[in-house]
């Protein structure tokens, strides 16, 4: 959907102002200004002095955002007139920005780049036929498990089938003892579900992304599925905030398996106790025949609309997605690359804990996009506890989550009847 300033203007009004954000400092007149979030904003300013850069090249400014707040800073630096030249992006969010008409398509000159890329994270940015962002780092979700337990269960690894895997959980959960489980599927998050859906074949949305499709046959099965695992008692009913501690219950064997992304390595490096090294692995996500899906995740680097000094900012941004910057970087933040010849000069498609991650990336199915979508998921996470706790069941729940699916999507329908939808 394309909106105007003015309208989102009016849509912001209610937001808590951010003064903390709006204390960065002034921008020095003809500045090149860059937005990033967390650790790669605080990173970035070391990586861009390795930069070779054409001499013409204006002073470059980051401003590191958190990312509780970034989200809303880019909406209101949209509304007020006032993004910077250069912005990370988390993938999640391109449609969004783009529907506002933020973003500043991907010119011809460095789409290149792309060529070496995870072709699922790149497709999280082409909407209506065109390329958005440019990946900067990726990442996915897949299993992060106990191999001594799966070991003494009789598996090297976890199965890659749904039923194998199931049997396998159960074995698991009697190699733990009384009282433990083989798997967390916290209930208050959806990547859990989306993940099975996903592997399974579900598309969620249909007509364009106007209505629900989480009554077909492949999301019910994804859903039924995911009702088993805790009516089978491999997975407790529990949130996030409910499990004290993650690592020392995943190193007590409350339970042996949970989803993760690339984040997670280093936690379970630095976090678990000693006698845990060398006792977990990953592996990618199980799927009805075989290996799963995921959703492509990480952060893109965008250009926004109606900068400046446009050149200069696709300067920056190309230079930012040099094998030897993608280098920097990776040693720099731990984040994973987006270009797949880093990987290989990284040492990452060799390394057992992270080589996982480039097989799931190569199975990896991009959610809708639709700037509704994190409400539409949050929803469906709501149901979904409910369902789990016996409100309904699975084609219950998959008929309230078209319900509420299609209520959040009313205006986009209605965009889609005028002719204004992107």
């Amino acid at each position: 959907m394309q909106v105007t300033r003015r309208q989102l203007t009016g849509a912001l009004a209610a937001l808590p102002l951010l003064p903390t954000l709006g204390a960065c400092g002034a921008r020095r007149d003809g500045a090149l200004t860059i937005w990033a979030m967390g650790n790669e904003g605080a990173n970035l300013p070391a990586l861009l002095k390795t930069l070779t850069l054409p001499a013409a090249m204006p002073p470059i400014e980051v401003q590191p955002l958190p990312w509780t707040a970034a989200h809303e800073k880019l909406l209101t630096g949209f509304a007020g007139g006032s993004l910077p030249a250069i912005g990370q992006v988390g993938n999640s969010w391109i449609a969004e920005m783009a529907a506002i008409g933020a973003l500043a398509p991907v010119p011809p000159s460095a789409q290149p780049i792309l060529a070496d890329q995870f072709a699922a994270v790149v497709d999280t940015n082409r909407i209506a036929g065109k390329i958005w962002a440019v990946p900067w780092y990726v990442d996915t979700r897949l299993q992060f498990y106990r191999k001594d337990l799966f070991a003494r269960a009789g598996h090297a690894a976890p199965p890659a089938d749904w039923t194998g895997w199931k049997a396998a959980l159960h074995q698991v959960k009697r190699q733990a003892g009384e009282g433990n489980y083989a798997l967390l599927y916290p209930l208050n998050e959806y990547e859990q579900l989306t993940t099975l859906a996903l592997s399974a074949g579900a598309r969620m949305l249909r007509d364009n992304g106007a209505r629900g499709a989480f009554s077909d046959p492949e999301f019910k099965a994804a859903l039924a599925f995911y009702k088993s695992l805790f009516d089978e008692r491999l997975a407790p009913m529990a949130s996030a905030a409910q499990i004290s501690n993650v690592w020392n219950e995943f190193a007590r064997g409350y339970f042996s398996t949970f989803l993760s992304g690339p984040w997670t390595i280093g936690d379970m490096e630095n976090r678990l106790p000693a006698a845990m090294r060398g006792k977990w692995g990953t592996a990618p996500n199980p799927g009805p025949n075989g290996i799963g899906s995921a959703a492509p995740g990480g952060s893109s680097l965008v250009v926004f609309a109606g900068t400046e000094n446009p050149g200069a900012a696709w300067d920056v941004l190309t230079g930012l997605l040099s094998p030897a910057a993608q280098l920097d970087f990776h040693a720099l933040t731990g984040s994973l690359p987006a270009r797949r010849s880093v990987w290989q000069a990284a040492g990452l498609a060799s390394d057992p804990a992270v080589a996982p991650f480039a097989t799931q990336l190569d199975r990896a199915t991009p959610l809708p996009k639709v700037p509704e979508w994190e409400r539409i998921v949050t929803e469906m996470q709501v149901v979904a506890e409910r369902m789990v706790r016996g409100q309904y069941g699975v084609d219950e729940a998959a008929a309230e989550i078209d319900r509420r699916a299609d209520r959040l999507l009313e205006k986009r329908r209605w965009m889609l009847d005028k002719g204004k939808a992107l």
